[in-house]
């Protein structure tokens, strides 16, 4: 759900010949990972240029042929190139839960974008090879939703004080991170420690990235419905809980790199055909109050 097109030339020319197909993960994986997904490059398309987004999340991709890489919880949008014929398969561990499965902090993968080689030694080389081996991209995906579940069952379980805060400081579920620390009975420096080292990211900058997946929720399934815009900017803000829209504008900047309304034009023109984010934006809706939605179709 967080890739986007890094600018409108590029949007163009490969909109027709990308897809990004998102599901929710199987059942041994629940709590653990938040998101899997085919994303593929038309043979015949032009390389396609898109933007990770900061979203609080470890995320560990192959592109089919390739090594797999481990993507840190990033602080600052992270741009990269998709090949013509490539396909990419990915997982996303939920806010927390790398660090049960990898045995390392995740603060030392913030910010980066690494070989998965450099933290599970050759396993990880082995898992490359297979998952170019495999029959499709769904069987490849498989594979690597395996090896995630296979190293969680010989990992420790989330450090359930953090997973407690992650849930709070999903969308719609928090005022701000005082309250959540006041309910979890615990101190500022404790929280921060221990959420640096399961999230790789203060409590204060994963709230920000988390409210923001809030707001690229509400577009997306604007996008999925296929519908016009009907909302102004500044009631979308509200809804996510930004102060205004001028609060948003700032955050989007901050996180993808560009001004709103340039982002939803980028990302509508992007995701409208071959695109499925319903898995990642599904259980964030899921939160919001009835009172807060706009209007449906």
């Amino acid at each position: 759900m967080s890739d986007v097109a890094v600018n409108t030339a590029a949007v163009a020319s490969t909109a027709g010949g990308q897809s990004h197909v998102e599901r929710a993960p199987g059942a041994a994986l629940r709590g653990l990972v938040a998101s899997a997904w085919v994303q593929r490059v038309e043979a015949g398309a032009a390389p396609y240029v898109h933007r990770r987004l900061p979203n609080g999340a470890v995320e560990l991709t192959c592109t089919i042929g390739a090594a797999p890489r481990l993507v840190g919880p990033l602080t600052a949008p992270l741009t990269e190139t998709i090949a013509p014929g490539a396909t990419v398969v990915g997982v996303r561990f939920a806010p927390g839960a790398f660090p049960a499965v990898a045995g390392v902090p995740a603060s030392e993968l913030t910010g980066l974008d690494v070989a998965a080689e450099a933290v599970w030694g050759r396993a990880a080389a082995e898992l490359g090879e297979a998952v170019a081996e495999a029959a499709t991209p769904q069987a490849a995906l498989s594979l690597l939703e395996h090896h995630v579940a296979e190293r969680a069952r010989d990992g420790g379980e989330p450090d359930p004080l953090v997973s407690a805060a992650v849930r709070g400081l999903m969308p719609w579920r928090a005022g701000d991170v005082a309250s959540i620390r006041a309910s979890l009975h615990i101190s500022e420096t404790q929280l921060r420690r221990r959420c640096l080292s399961a999230v790789g990211l203060a409590p204060k900058a994963l709230h920000r990235m988390l409210r923001f997946q809030g707001f690229l929720a509400l577009v997306q399934e604007s996008i999925a419905r296929h519908r016009a815009p009907t909302e102004t900017l500044a009631h979308l803000a509200t809804r996510v809980g930004y102060a205004d829209q001028a609060h948003l504008s700032r955050e989007c900047v901050r996180l993808t790199g560009v001004p709103p309304r340039v982002f939803l034009a980028q990302t509508r023109m992007t995701c409208t055909e071959g695109h499925d984010h319903s898995a990642s934006f599904a259980p964030l809706l899921s939160a919001e109050p009835v009172t807060s939605r706009g209007p449906r179709p």
